[in-house]
């Protein structure tokens, strides 16, 4: 019989590359992430890299607290860019557990990120979705929890984790938005910086939604 008094624990969503970047700062900041969602005692569901950020986060945080405290979510078509593959080997998408945590390969990208939200917004409070350093898919990624976030469809932070200015550009962008009139002012907060790895838990712990966000309601056919 299950306990529901036990209260779940935050589940942080992190998006980044399955790049290492040019600058060790990158690699530095998804260990030091890791170590952060490790002091406080939150686990990591992300897109089931093994390469690049991806992999130096789950990797970091498996080791310090364990396979349980990770889940990686990739499609399947993704398995041989973003993993370390060898196409030679049928054993190749057999991800080791006690390295990189659980691993769930599904059939698209739409059920990837639908899997990674539901997880973060059932651990609740002290959760979120973050985004490291990374390219086009992670940009959407951020771009679409920010929009949901805005919609309604679920009311956790999104933080970014800006190191060495890499999303300075973005954070100015959603500036001149509001300057131009194309995100209103109430809604400039839904994203928010962090500096540092203890910033962004920081910021997951005090997030305050932003007043302008729309009280839809997504639940109903």
């Amino acid at each position: 019989m299950t306990n529901t008094s036990e209260q779940p624990q935050p589940v942080v969503c992190v998006f980044c590359g399955a790049s290492s970047g040019t600058s060790p700062a990158h690699l530095e900041a998804a260990r030091a992430l890791a170590h952060a969602l490790h002091k406080a005692n939150i686990k990591l569901v992300y897109g089931g890299g093994t390469v690049g950020l991806m992999g130096e986060v789950a990797r970091t945080l498996v080791s310090l607290s364990g396979p349980s405290s990770v889940h990686g979510i990739i499609p399947a078509p993704l398995v041989k860019y973003e993993q370390n593959h060898d196409p030679s080997d049928p054993l190749a998408h057999k991800i080791d557990e006690a390295i990189y945590g659980k691993t769930t390969v599904v059939k698209d990208m739409h059920t990837r990120k639908h899997m990674m939200a539901q997880e973060v917004i059932q651990g609740g409070p002290g959760g979120g979705f973050v985004a490291l350093s990374g390219g086009y898919g992670t940009l959407e990624e951020l771009m679409e929890v920010t929009t949901w976030n805005q919609l309604g469809i679920h009311d956790m932070p999104v933080v970014v984790f800006n190191v060495d200015g890499y999303w300075t550009g973005l954070l100015e962008w959603v500036k001149n938005a509001v300057t131009s009139g194309f995100i209103g002012p109430g809604n400039a907060g839904i994203l928010v910086e962090a500096l540092s790895a203890d910033e962004v838990v920081t910021q997951l712990k005090e997030y305050t939604n932003a007043e302008g966000r729309f009280n839809l309601t997504w639940d109903q056919q």
